[in-house]
């Protein structure tokens, strides 16, 4: 148990075992080499909730395919989020890249692999919006590979799976960008955490946060219950100088408990979900894409419809969905009294705002809950007619917090798409808010909030971070030369197609 009246005092402290701590633990493992790192994680082993590859959807979210991101009013386009989660995403590609060469990562291929990224639709208004985003983005230097194509043919030639018994009649459009990826975040948070204990980092398993207090002296007092394998039930007290409070959903409980008055008003809305899956490999081989469409009206960002090539241990499978569902837990092992405990008198207020004004999430999820597998499975047929269903399984995939908050502007509550840093004025506790694009932009969350809490040591770690990140601090999308550059180097690396 160590010294009770001189207890070790741990430089970071990261709560939660997903792709988030393990990037952090990564990050600062190499700005400060000497510095002790301990993560605590309540399962029994890392990448169990939302960096779970089955828990997930892999994408890689560069926006290369995803319509949320590029939202339509009043009859103007608005890719400005596609272009800023195009960014994060290449910090992400960088980073692995670096790992890669030095060694810290294996062949990219344990985690990550190259599968074309597309957006499907079908009927007149909608293939007239995808052709105007197509314009959009085709001229930005990030998205300068990117395909448009109305004719069937070339679809079919994309993907054969969307357009094979599809009536001849039938509008359709689709763009496609060879150089998009799949991502294993489960392989890929256990290689950087084993690096990690490889470097000192202390990991402990199946051990939950019970408490957050802060000494006087500004160190943080962080209290655990032992809770699997034979010191299940032992108490113990981990103090740190910083903590990190990775927890997926998890994460504005155990803020709250912090007492921190950054988190006031904060709210988080559960989502849960399931998607059709196949792994017969006849059915497999018609499809190699991840295939996005236009989300159901009121859908939640995370529930935009897509059908997925995945490949998890060398193993190709197929994904379908997300249908959304509603329960009230945290975390996919979590309690449903999560969202219940979440409340305080302070964001009541935020929960019902939210209810208020967003009606139309309210009829999707009742009308997602109530529909029969025989329903949902005529959603997977919509994109790939010859789908049988005696071929395709639903499996519950993670649970997903949207984060609600109060309008700094004064309006009504806002229901936030993203993810989002809190932190306490001091930068002494950091935690992370929300969902997607999540893993795929684990990378420039983690540098943003280590100069969020360190600001003192930014110019110090600067270098250190543009070994890592070679265009750290640039914007590649509005440096054409820089962005081809990059992205071909990375590229090279990770086994991804060129871009020229």
């Amino acid at each position: 148990m160590g010294d009770v009246t001189n207890p070790k005092i741990y430089d970071a402290v990261l709560i939660g075992g997903g792709v988030m701590s393990a990037t952090l633990a990564t990050l600062l493992q190499e700005l400060e080499p000497n510095w002790s790192i301990k993560i605590i994680e309540r399962l029994d082993d890392v990448a169990q909730e939302s960096s779970g590859p089955w828990n997930n959807a892999g994408t890689g979210h560069s926006a290369l395919c995803e319509l949320n991101y590029t939202p339509e009013k009043d009859g103007v386009i608005d890719i400005s989020k596609a272009i800023k989660i195009n960014e994060q995403f290449q910090v992400s590609r960088q980073f692995w890249a670096t790992l890669v060469e030095r060694g810290d990562l294996p062949e990219p291929t344990k985690f990550l692999n190259p599968v074309p990224h597309m957006t499907f639709v079908t009927g007149e208004e909608n293939v007239d919006f995808l052709r105007r985003r197509y314009e959009l983005l085709k001229a930005q230097p990030l998205f300068s590979t990117m395909e448009f194509s109305d004719d069937p043919a070339k679809i079919f030639e994309w993907a054969p799976s969307l357009m094979v018994g599809r009536d001849q009649n039938e509008k359709v459009a689709a763009t496609y960008v060879e150089q998009g990826t799949d991502v294993d975040f489960g392989a890929l948070t256990r290689h950087l955490v084993q690096n990690a204990i490889d470097k000192g980092a202390v990991v402990r398993l199946g051990t939950e946060v019970t408490n957050l207090r802060q000494r006087p002296d500004g160190v943080w007092q962080v209290a655990t219950k032992v809770i699997s394998g034979a010191e299940k039930g032992r108490k113990n007290v981990t103090h740190g100088r910083f903590v990190f409070v990775g927890a997926g959903g998890g994460a504005l409980p155990l803020l709250q408990k912090s007492g921190i008055d950054e988190v006031k008003g904060y709210g988080g809305f559960p989502i849960s979900g399931e998607f059709f899956r196949t792994d017969n490999p006849e059915v497999v081989e018609k499809h190699q894409a991840k295939v996005y469409a236009m989300p159901p009206v009121g859908a939640p960002p995370m529930s935009v419809p897509h059908l997925d090539t995945r490949v998890i241990d060398g193993k190709k499978s197929l994904m379908f969905g997300p249908y959304a569902g509603f329960n009230t837990r945290y975390l996919k092992q979590g309690s449903l009294a999560d969202m219940f405990l979440s409340l305080r008198p302070g964001n009541i207020p935020t929960y019902l705002g939210v209810g208020v004004t967003n009606f139309d999430l309210v009829s999707y999820l009742v009308g997602q809950l109530a529909a029969s597998p025989k329903k949902k499975f005529k959603a997977l047929a919509d994109f790939f007619p010859e789908a049988e269903m005696e071929d395709w399984r639903l499996i519950t995939a993670g649970q997903r917090v949207q984060v609600m908050k109060k309008n700094p502007d004064g309006g009504m509550p806002l229901l936030v798409m993203g993810t989002e840093v809190v932190s306490k004025a001091d930068g002494s506790i950091a935690g992370l808010l929300g969902a997607s694009p999540g893993a795929s932009v684990a990378t420039p969350v983690m540098v943003s909030l280590l100069e969020k809490c360190f600001p003192e040591k930014k110019e110090a770690w600067a270098e250190k971070v543009k070994a890592l990140i070679p265009a750290y601090g640039e914007e590649l999308n509005s440096q054409p030369e820089l962005a081809e550059r990059i992205q071909n180097e990375t590229a090279k690396v990770l086994g991804i197609a060129p871009i020229s």
